[in-house]
């Protein structure tokens, strides 16, 4: 740790202990924004990262704790894999810390041993499960602010942003709400962190950043297959998807298109699907992927079918709905054949 970073006047005697144990045991810690870190892989870890369920927060520390007291406490448990102990600018510590073990046991045990355990007289701590968080709400983007323009700023600031989602704002009149799934709880804190408190502009409009509570994502996904099921059942604009053709076309379209890859040497494309919801009324909505080895990049998107006949899985169907629409992205007329192009939402590269 670098002195400068600290301000002396303040708890000047626990600095130094902390520093003599680090300099005495040879442990490493790194602050970052606002939090200082130990481990994360700890020397010698060999192999992946600990499972979800290893990691514990410990809250209500005294502020003039460190961890030349904290990581050998927590240590006597079980194996630490990483230790994070929130941070002011004074050097104080904000309160809470989490600890990842190596194992689920371990923070087992870590409960069992500490939680109310007083750490300092008059100072009983609280040691619970972390609830390991990952996803983040950013409400009141303009809606000009595209998915690939939002995902380009946010690898440029962030670290291990996995997938973002955009909705209509059900808070804000013509603004956007941005769902953000990062691959740790840490990697998500950060992010939180950055968006709040740095320079990040993503938007014209005053934003918010908030960890995505379960009433929210609950709603965000009643909105979200209201809206698929509207338009599975004919809405005033797209109408009711028409079945797919049986047998004859459906063949017809899938060698249509293994006849054009043939004549450009893309290679034969490989279907995936997969039924994500079913509607009382026989409609079923698939998500599918194409992936033609000559083409750089897959193409992905959903579509509603009704299976053509009783005891049909509605697969062959979907297989259809998106070989129509990949001719026509790949500039074969899909005339005469029947498609409807309502039926495939969302298709792209991906």
């Amino acid at each position: 740790l670098l002195p400068q970073t600290w301000t002396n006047s303040i708890n000047r005697a626990n600095k130094m202990a902390l520093r003599v144990w680090m300099k005495e045991t040879g442990t490493d810690l790194v602050q970052v924004n606002g939090q200082r870190r130990y481990g994360g892989p700890p020397p010698g870890w060999v192999g992946k990262p600990p499972p979800a369920g290893t990691e514990v927060f410990i809250g209500k520390l005294p502020q003039d704790i460190y961890e030349n007291v904290l990581i050998p406490l927590f240590q006597s448990v079980g194996k630490l894999y990483e230790f994070r102990l929130m941070m002011t600018f004074s050097g104080l510590n904000r309160g809470f810390a989490y600890a990842k073990y190596s194992n689920r046991r371990g923070a087992k045990d870590a409960i069992a041993a500490f939680n109310n355990f007083e750490v300092q007289l008059g100072y009983t701590i609280v040691v619970c499960r972390s609830t390991e968080k990952r996803e983040l709400c950013v409400d009141g983007l303009a809606t000009s602010v595209g998915k690939q323009e939002l995902e380009a700023v946010l690898r440029e600031v962030t670290e291990g942003v996995l997938s973002i989602t955009l909705y209509a704002s059900p808070c804000q009149n013509q603004a956007q709400l941005a769902v953000l799934k990062y691959s740790s709880h840490q990697a998500a804190a950060m992010a939180k962190k950055t968006l709040t408190e740095g320079n990040t502009k993503l938007s014209e409009l005053e934003i918010r950043v908030n960890w995505l509570n379960p009433d929210l994502k609950q709603k965000l996904q009643l909105l979200e297959e209201k809206s698929s099921s509207s338009r599975a059942q004919g809405g005033k604009r797209l109408g009711v998807p028409k079945p797919v053709s049986a047998s004859p076309v459906l063949h017809n379209v899938l060698e249509q298109l293994n006849s054009l890859c043939r004549r450009k040497y893309l290679g034969t494309p490989l279907y995936l699907t997969r039924c994500i919801q079913v509607n009382p009324n026989g409609w079923l909505r698939f998500w599918c992927r194409v992936v033609i080895p000559g083409c750089p990049m897959p193409f992905s998107g959903f579509t509603w079918v009704r299976p053509a006949g009783p005891g049909r899985s509605g697969h062959e169907e979907a297989k259809v709905a998106v070989a129509l629409q990949v001719l026509q992205v790949l500039g074969e007329s899909s005339q005469g054949i029947g498609a409807n192009p309502c039926l495939f939402q969302s298709l792209g590269a991906s």
